[in-house]
């Protein structure tokens, strides 16, 4: 079976000033300094590989997920061929949409 293709869009890029300021010490974390890795809107479309340019932090994080959408699964409680998710970076978190596409959306 041929894995599908799974389009990644970057929804939401967040900061947890609360967080920072009661955990961290010794390091100027700042809003801007958010995930300098993505972009919001930002696309990427993957077979179950990770595609060119992605962070391998958060790659890793989302991996299982893109896969069983590549395989032509679906999460329980969510629309078929769909999910969100992010990674877990607790204090700068970037949250993906995942989304089974046809062949012909991804080229």
């Amino acid at each position: 079976m041929k894995a599908k293709k799974v389009r990644i869009t970057v929804l939401r890029k967040t900061f947890n000033q609360d967080f920072v300021d009661a955990y961290t010490e010794g390091f100027d974390w700042k809003p801007r300094g958010c995930c300098h890795d993505f972009e919001v809107g930002q696309e990427f479309f993957s077979d179950g590989h990770m595609p060119d340019g992605f962070s391998d932090w958060a790659w890793t994080d989302i991996q299982k997920y893109v896969v069983v959408l590549a395989r032509g699964g679906n999460m329980v409680g969510v629309k078929p061929g769909v999910f969100v998710t992010c990674c877990t970076d607790g204090f700068r978190p970037v949250f993906f949409k995942l989304e089974r596409v046809e062949e012909d959306e991804s080229s």
